[in-house]
């Protein structure tokens, strides 16, 4: 079986698994939040591992999108597809004029203008009337898809945000395999060889930053709708680290690595504490339930050991595997 086949056969039984997985005894919103922060890793890991450019401002892509969709489908009572349509072109008008700005820069110059820019917009976000400040928006109503399916229910939720997940990994994949995701690759391996070229390399970056951009909000609107609130830690600095800590740890510039590494992240965020618990239990040693208050000590425990033992990523290294043992080199 070649790589192609082994992962679009890896990729049906990933599929086949999320939609099984509520009648397994998955908690729904837990695993919808995960989908979010998996298009979230994935749409990063698409300027960044395809194009080469490291965004340090991508939480305010993801904030501004989450704010938007919240607001408008509470204040505005638009349908759930407006919200998320409204959110996702937020993120992409956001992603416009970080991009236009900060592609005239290179390296840490130009990661340095996207943080500032998240920063100032976080700002915004804390003083602005319709975002609730440090309250956040609170209480947005799933309503009715279409006018006529009620998401109320966490099933049908969860369905319809699997379908709006795998239809972005869809477009992430396309767009990576296609003429422009070459010239991305192009760009990110020798940019001066693609300026030779005669490709006009701004222009492919900004539609880069604008498509991740409007992914990023996709994922914060959807992540609204899934928890039915938007806060500022949504928007925060920390909240762009979380996603180059997904994505690094899952592996940088492949199609997996982003959901993988998303999984592992989200997953010690939200189970740590009870996996603290249970050894406490277990061992009668108390110190174990003092984990779920270190899950920034942990993460970034298991995020050294990644980079120690696995340079490429858990599933950069697992592809790397594979490929010497298909050569006889393993």
């Amino acid at each position: 079986m070649n790589s192609k086949k082994l992962a679009s056969f890896g990729y049906g039984l990933l599929l086949l698994g999320l939609i099984a997985a509520p009648f397994f005894g998955a908690y729904p919103v837990f695993v919808m939040k995960l989908m979010c922060f998996a298009l979230f890793a994935s749409a990063f890991n698409l300027l960044l591992g395809y194009t080469g450019l490291l965004s340090f401002g991508h939480a305010a892509f993801l904030g501004g999108a989450a704010y938007v969709a919240g607001y408008s489908i509470k204040a505005w009572a638009v349908t759930p597809e407006l919200g998320l349509i409204l959110g996702t072109l937020a993120g992409a008008a956001l992603g416009l004029v970080a991009g236009w700005l900060a592609i005239r820069r290179q390296g840490i110059y130009f990661s340095m203008i996207t943080l500032a820019l998240a920063q100032m917009l976080f700002f915004v976000f804390l003083q602005a009337p319709f975002t609730g400040g440090e309250d956040g928006l609170q209480g947005v109503p799933r309503g009715k898809l279409f006018g006529l399916i009620d998401l109320s229910s966490d099933l049908t939720m969860y369905y319809v945000a699997l379908v709006v997940v795998v239809l972005a990994f869809l477009l992430i994949v396309r767009t990576v395999h296609s003429p422009f995701g070459q010239v991305l690759k192009a760009i990110k391996e020798n940019e001066p060889r693609a300026i030779s070229l005669g490709y006009d390399v701004n222009r492919f970056k900004l539609l880069a930053f604008v498509l991740s951009a409007a992914l990023t909000g996709l994922a914060g609107s959807l992540k609204t709708l899934v928890l039915g609130f938007a806060t500022l830690s949504d928007a925060h600095w920390t909240t762009s680290g979380h996603v180059i800590l997904m994505t690094l740890m899952g592996g940088l510039g492949t199609l997996s690595g982003p959901i993988v590494g998303s999984a592992v992240v989200v997953a010690l965020e939200n189970k740590i504490g009870d996996f603290g618990a249970f050894m406490a239990k277990l061992t009668g040693v108390e110190w174990f339930t003092t984990l779920g208050e270190s899950v920034t000590i942990v993460t970034g425990l298991i995020f050294v050991i990644c980079v120690l033992a696995f340079r490429r990523g858990i599933m950069g290294e697992a592809i790397a595997w594979l490929a010497r043992k298909k050569n006889g080199t393993a």
